[in-house]
């Protein structure tokens, strides 16, 4: 199976010695016009591949910042097939950088495996992260992502010892999500000391780049892990920048925007 854009991806940070920035977006946040400014400003702010939240009323693996995300989307009247028109919208524009969504099985059990496969491919989606849809559970929805060639991308944690690496690493394509710290997102800061041998550790298991994600806000923190990893993943930081601005009643896309640029720079230079 090929995964082209996110295959690409990964060979040209190779070739530029680098980790790959990931920004996570809520769909719908603040609203679907702004999400969708957002959406188009990320490359040129630094983005290597894009994670959309698919917002959802029980996001059992995220903290605050995202939980309040996810209402602010349902708020907007986002669905998933909201979502995959968005990034259609942003497909118009560039064709080059993956999107993944990330979200819970609920929403994409519902619409149906074929129906949402064949719909993900149309707009322009390149993969799945399922955060509640263990590998054992998985057979169904593998099937139909493997028909539209996208990647269905699976998380590994602190927690999963090398038998557990194996059951993940059959059928995942693209890359692998190392969430870095046990809890939630937002909450524990990820340390890089023990995050580099369990990203080895991974690595040699799947054959798969791993993006590591949950516990990263700071440049500074940013730029530790993208010296031991092949992509750092950060949401809650970017998240919290749409409150900030809410609140203090300014525009929330060229703070976001701006936050992005600096996390992405941190991870740019990271290993110069």
């Amino acid at each position: 199976m090929t995964t082209s854009r996110i295959d690409a991806r990964f060979a040209k940070l190779k070739a530029e010695n680098r980790a790959g920035f990931v920004p996570f977006v809520m769909t719908g946040d603040p609203s679907r016009e702004e999400a969708l400014e957002i959406l188009k400003g990320l490359p040129e702010a630094g983005a290597d591949i894009i994670e959309v939240g698919l917002a959802f009323s029980d996001p059992m693996a995220e903290g605050p910042p995202v939980q309040r995300a996810a209402q602010r989307g349902l708020k907007a009247g986002m669905t998933l097939r909201g979502t995959m028109d968005l990034v259609a919208e942003f497909r118009k524009t560039d064709q080059d950088t993956p999107v993944i969504l990330m979200g819970y099985l609920n929403p994409v059990e519902s619409y149906g495996y074929a129906r949402f496969a064949k719909e993900a491919a149309e707009a322009g989606i390149d993969g799945l992260i399922s955060v509640d849809c263990p590998p054992e559970e998985a057979a169904d929805l593998a099937a139909a992502m493997d028909a539209e060639q996208l990647s269905l991308i699976r998380l590994a944690t602190p927690t999963s010892d090398d038998a557990r690496l194996e059951v993940i690493a059959r059928g995942t394509s693209g890359f692998i999500y190392y969430v870095s710290v046990a809890g939630v997102t937002g909450v524990k800061e990820a340390q890089a000391a023990s995050v580099a041998p369990a990203v080895e550790r991974v690595r040699k298991a799947t054959g798969l780049p791993v993006a590591v994600g949950f516990g990263i806000k700071t440049p500074e923190r940013a730029a530790e892990i993208a010296r031991v990893s092949d992509a750092v993943v950060v949401g809650s930081a970017l998240v919290d920048e749409v409150a900030a601005a809410l609140e203090a009643g300014e525009a929330a896309v060229p703070r976001v925007l701006a936050k992005v640029r600096t996390l992405s720079d941190a991870v740019r230079n990271a290993r110069n």
